[in-house]
């Protein structure tokens, strides 16, 4: 175990990507023409820390927590969403990796210091029973921050008799023993995303880097995890589902921030095409639009920043304290996070932005493309608004597990 002594502060990793981002407007096309983020932007990140966020400092982490992580990921979204959304789901996962996994497996994927690991929530694949372990097949598709990635989690079903319904395995897989496809960029947006496919053959991986019955966003962290065992710290014992969530809301307020500062340079730097023709910043109907959306984007990032203080709270409460209603209400206020950063965009700002400013390779026009291929994500289109939302009802009425 390497511990680090020297630890930047939150304030100090804020900043610096809040100074990174700026440096990102310019590089988008060419990061949607690579599909990823360039090695130097890696590079960026690894000399700032940010991959060591959230890995537990007995293994040469910080430990920050989700509070930093998550204003890190809302920074470098805001600059670019590609860059965003790829940096946040690689490094997140050290997160549910600290919490779910035991001390042996821990010590070994961890023990570089960095962690930058995809993970998909959709079973694939296949995983044959060995004296000692496991050996895994398959591909997984959308595996976003996969270009550096160090591991790769993925799920697979384990179908037990013809009677009893499939448990899951959730299992990780280091750098070394699957193959990135290149098949990522003909999306329609977050081309630069590096959410390409993962392919494993053969791999074989130890017992102890499976668990069965387990998966990543829909265990269970009643009555404690091995990471708040390990590590005695609570982040590593919160509400999986609601964390998940929190990602993408996180990542959709850096967005719209985004959309605001484009918006605000055509204002500053246009006027309005009818008489009185006068600069946009001083048009009513501009002020008006520009004055709604940030309140609407001001309010979603108030909303985003609560519930990251209302999950840790919980979590703080002890290992019983997150409960399955817990997770679902912190899940539901994410999703009118992300709702609301989507109206302000879609209501006010692309409609009175103008046709040239949506033409193709404008800001404006990569980021309404970024923003409408986030809602086309199955977790926020389907599942957040009706089978969560009918869970939760269930849950607080009793008809269903709170567990």
């Amino acid at each position: 175990m390497s511990v680090i002594t020297d630890i930047p502060t939150p304030a100090e990793l804020i900043a610096k990507a809040e100074a990174i981002a700026e440096t990102l407007v310019e590089r988008q096309a060419e990061t949607e023409k690579r599909t990823y983020y360039a090695e130097d932007t890696h590079e960026a990140f690894r000399e700032a820390g940010f991959y060591r966020i959230l890995v537990p400092r007995r293994y040469g982490g910080y430990e920050l927590g989700v509070d930093t992580f998550m204003r890190v990921c809302m920074a470098l979204a805001r600059g670019c969403p590609s860059t965003g959304w790829m940096f946040c789901l690689g490094a997140t996962h050290a997160l549910p990796a600290a919490t779910l996994f035991g001390e042996q497996a821990q010590a070994e994927i961890f023990a570089g210091g960095e962690f930058i690991s995809p993970a998909t929530i959709v079973p694939g694949g296949t995983a044959e029973r060995t004296a000692d372990g496991w050996v895994v097949n398959g591909t997984w598709p959308y595996c976003s921050g996969s270009p550096y990635a160090t591991h790769f989690i993925g799920h697979t079903l384990l179908f037990r008799s013809e009677t009893e319904p499939p448990l899951p395995l959730m299992f990780v897989v280091p750098r070394a023993d699957w193959t990135r496809l290149d098949d990522w960029g003909r999306q329609l947006g977050l081309k630069g995303s590096g959410s390409h496919s993962i392919r494993i053959e053969n791999a074989h991986i130890p017992a102890y880097y499976a668990l069965e019955g387990t998966h990543i966003s829909e265990t269970s962290t009643v009555g404690g995890t091995p990471g708040r065992e390990l590590h005695g710290n609570p982040a590593y014992g919160g509400g999986p589902l609601s964390y998940m969530v929190l990602e993408i809301a996180s990542l959709s307020v850096g967005i719209a921030k985004g959309a605001l500062d484009a918006y605000e340079e055509l204002m500053r730097t246009r006027t309005t095409l009818l008489p009185p023709i006068t600069p946009r910043t001083e048009n009513v109907d501009f002020q008006f639009w520009y004055g709604e959306a940030s309140g609407m984007i001001a309010t979603a990032e108030a909303a985003v920043l609560s519930t990251i203080q209302q999950w840790n709270e919980i979590a703080g409460r002890g290992p019983d304290a997150f409960n399955r209603e817990e997770d679902l209400r912190l899940t539901t206020i994410c999703r009118h996070v992300i709702r609301l950063c989507w109206e302000a965009v879609e209501r006010y700002l692309f409609p009175t932005a103008g046709s040239s400013s949506v033409r193709s390779g404008e800001r404006f026009e990569r980021i309404w493309r970024d923003m409408s291929t986030l809602h086309s994500h199955a977790g926020f289109s389907v599942f957040l608004p009706t089978v969560a939302n009918r869970e939760r009802a269930r849950v607080h009425f009793g008809l269903g597990n709170a567990a």
